[in-house]
């Protein structure tokens, strides 16, 4: 079983869908995790509810952040270092998605979409750099989406910003993996999650017609590709885009 009862872990996007989950484990392996959200309510609901297990109590820690507000995000990592440790792993989970076809597209709308997604996953990943550096030590992991891959109708601004993660993530496993510190990207399919509660059904039988696995994925479907991805087992797989789609693709 993986362990990572040495690990300082932090998670963007915790409070809820994929991210909580995500932390959730991660406390239950023995890290210690920073669990970051812009939303402060369930954020606190969130960690108040991992921390309420006897056997893991404490080791999950609630700090609001929102990634697209540059001007805060070196502050919220200088505090987990002070406050917890030097983070060994960072999971950059926060994201939004809107659906609106490319014609009917503001720039304020697209700006929105890549500051969140793609901007804040460079934020966020220079601020943990900078400290797993001192270390030579550490684990990245960005969750994207098969729609970076390949597209989709109404998702042109999400689509680029996941297809810019998986660009970026390339281009940080070429700097810094020999310095001990591995990149890769998870891109979940169709995940049953708050994120994906505004899909017809007639829209989730045409995605389940269209995987080998005839079903939508739940988040338990995803947490142990990213908890490989953030383990030391994986320290020669760098660079990577893992989907987890059920054979979507």
């Amino acid at each position: 079983m993986l362990n990572f009862q040495d690990d300082i872990v932090i998670v963007t996007g915790a409070s809820r869908g994929i991210g909580r989950a995500a932390a959730e484990k991660f406390v239950q392996l023995g890290a210690k995790v920073a669990c970051l959200s812009s939303n402060e309510n369930s954020l606190l609901s969130s960690v108040d509810e991992m921390n309420r297990h006897s056997s893991y109590s404490g080791r999950a820690f609630p700090y609001v952040c929102d990634v697209s507000k540059g001007e805060i995000i070196t502050d919220v990592f200088d505090n987990i270092v002070q406050e917890i440790g030097i983070p060994t792993v960072l999971i950059n989970n926060a994201g939004i998605v809107e659906s609106t076809l490319i014609s009917r597209i503001t720039e304020c709308e697209w700006d929105r979409v890549l500051d969140v997604n793609l901007k804040g996953v460079f934020r966020c990943t220079k601020q943990a750099l900078k400290h797993m550096y001192k270390n030579r030590y550490g684990r990245i992991v960005n969750i994207s989406s098969v729609i970076g891959l390949c597209g989709g109708v109404g998702l042109s601004h999400y689509a680029a910003s996941k297809s810019g993660v998986h660009g970026f993530t390339m281009s940080v496993a070429k700097e810094y993996g020999s310095k001990g510190i591995t990149c890769n990207v998870v891109a979940p399919g169709y995940i049953d999650t708050d994120m994906s509660s505004g899909i017809s059904e007639d829209r989730k039988r045409e995605i389940i017609s269209m995987c080998a696995v005839p079903r939508m994925g739940v988040t338990d479907d995803v947490v142990p590709a990213i908890l490989f991805l953030a383990s030391r087992e994986s320290g020669y797989i760098t660079g990577s885009v893992l989907n987890v789609d059920g054979g979507f693709i």
